[in-house]
């Protein structure tokens, strides 16, 4: 007889080990090195446990798919229902059971004139069907993002990928793509002049980093779009279901998509789902005969667990108002952390919508801490923050990320489930971890030597240690 509780407390091994062995050596020793090889067995709404029964605020929230937080029980009781009753899951030839149901919610919420839906399993492979009704809709081929533009790491979604960083070994990527920077609309209007773009694809709120647009970048990028007949498509597979205190984050500009991708909270953490949006005559342009009614697809998409698990997300984040909680909490958090500003000389600016929020660091001015930065910069440019975010964890059981690679930025995603103790919590936990960075041979220039070590260490050792 399987049982998993079974299997679970029966197992010897260190899981870090498991993973070191048999799925991915270099993520385990990244997480040994930076100390985040914690032993997590139990999470439950914003929080975490590890197996010594400390708890953490979990301000990743695994990269933001629990919005509702972690297994959040409506949702899963929805899960258990969707099994108990047996439904007739991926027929194929038939009618899905859930998945209109969940289409025509979607629709209900969604901004502008979006009255179509299809359904994935992420939101890579929600870009990459973008860009197909795209070019399927325009009849041509060129594709415009930004610079730092984050959107998947499938080809397609890498090739449109705004940092090199994940693009390197990987090439030829897809032709006909064109970067620009963001916030630029004179850039974007000489990119779509040429008349040849099928879409440019934007992230409202740039997730690497957390940039954000000017007020009036997004509504003119619309109009310069239709003025040039290219698709304005909006990736908010992050920014999507409240994380920035609307229920999407093109809202706060009033900036109507033609196709908007999705994924990420829709799931409730639970089963992977995406959905794409997109004006009818898109839709139909590229389901454009009988012969076309499964041009595109995929197998696993519109399975029932994963339109259960969209139905629930959707009540719960409508239900106990959590696009409220991120606007609410997110303007707490916001004020707070920006009153850390003229306290700390290296804290140059915080920003951010809701509870999609950045802590950008800068150099300092006094002598003593400007030798220390500039050694670790020179070492490796994404160390600071790093060695911000270690006795953050260690020491105040925040756990948080750098928010892209080679920035003194990190970036803080919690659940919108957080209340007005996590905010203070995480308020002084970076007040005094921050603090501890101006004092120079402190704890937290301690951890950089170390991690400045260790990154040396990597750079001469064989690619598979």
């Amino acid at each position: 007889m399987f049982d998993l509780r079974a299997i679970l407390d029966d197992q010897s091994d260190d899981p870090l080990d498991l993973v070191a062995q048999y799925v991915n050596p270099s993520f385990a020793r990244v997480l040994k090195i930076l100390g985040y090889d914690v032993n997590y067995v139990r999470g439950s709404g914003a929080y975490l446990w590890d197996d010594q029964g400390n708890r953490y605020i979990d301000c990743i929230s695994g990269f933001g798919v629990f919005a509702c937080g972690r297994n959040h029980p409506t949702i899963r009781k929805a899960l258990r229902q969707a099994m108990e009753l047996d439904l007739p899951n991926l027929v194929k030839f038939g009618p899905p059971r859930l998945s209109g149901m969940l289409a025509q919610q979607l629709v209900k919420m969604a901004p502008g004139e979006l009255d179509t839906v299809y359904f994935c399993n992420s939101g890579a492979e929600g870009i990459e069907a973008a860009i197909k009704y795209a070019r399927a809709a325009t009849g041509r081929a060129r594709i415009v993002y930004c610079n730092k533009a984050y959107h998947g790491l499938t080809m397609g979604a890498l090739s449109i990928n705004g940092g090199d960083e994940f693009r390197e070994r990987f090439g030829p990527l897809l032709a006909h793509c064109t970067p620009i920077p963001f916030n630029d609309l004179e850039a974007l209007e000489q990119a779509l002049s040429p008349g040849d773009v099928a879409g440019f694809i934007v992230e409202p709120i740039q997730g690497k980093g957390v940039h954000l647009p000017d007020d009036t970048f997004l509504p003119a990028a619309a109009e310069l779009c239709h003025k040039h007949k290219t698709l304005f498509i909006a990736d908010e597979v992050q920014t999507g279901y409240g994380r920035t205190g609307k229920m999407f984050a093109c809202e706060h500009w009033d900036a109507a998509p033609d196709i908007m991708v999705t994924a990420k909270a829709l799931s409730g953490g639970y089963v992977p789902v995406g959905a794409v949006l997109s004006k009818r005559w898109i839709h139909e342009a590229v389901f454009s005969s009988l012969d076309r009614c499964m041009v595109h697809s995929t197998t696993f998409g519109q399975n029932d667990l994963a339109m259960a698990a969209g139905l629930a997300s959707l009540h719960v984040l409508l239900e106990e108002q959590l696009v409220q909680n991120a606007a609410a909490m997110g303007k707490r958090l916001l004020a707070k952390l920006k009153a850390l500003v003229n306290r700390h000389e290296m804290l140059e600016e915080v920003r951010g919508k809701g509870l999609l929020i950045a802590l950008e660091f800068a150099p300092p001015l006094s002598m003593k801490l400007k030798l220390g930065w500039s050694l670790l910069h020179k070492l490796d440019r994404g160390l600071f923050p790093q060695a911000v975010l270690i006795p953050l964890l260690r020491d105040h059981y925040v756990l948080a990320q750098v928010a892209g690679h080679h920035q003194d930025v990190i970036k803080l995603i919690p659940p919108l489930v957080l209340s007005e103790d996590d905010v203070d919590h995480i308020t002084a936990a970076l007040d005094a971890t921050i603090s501890a960075c101006h004092k120079f041979g402190g704890p937290i220039w301690e951890v950089g030597k170390r991690l400045s070590g260790q990154a040396l260490r990597g750079a001469t050792e064989p690619a598979g240690v």
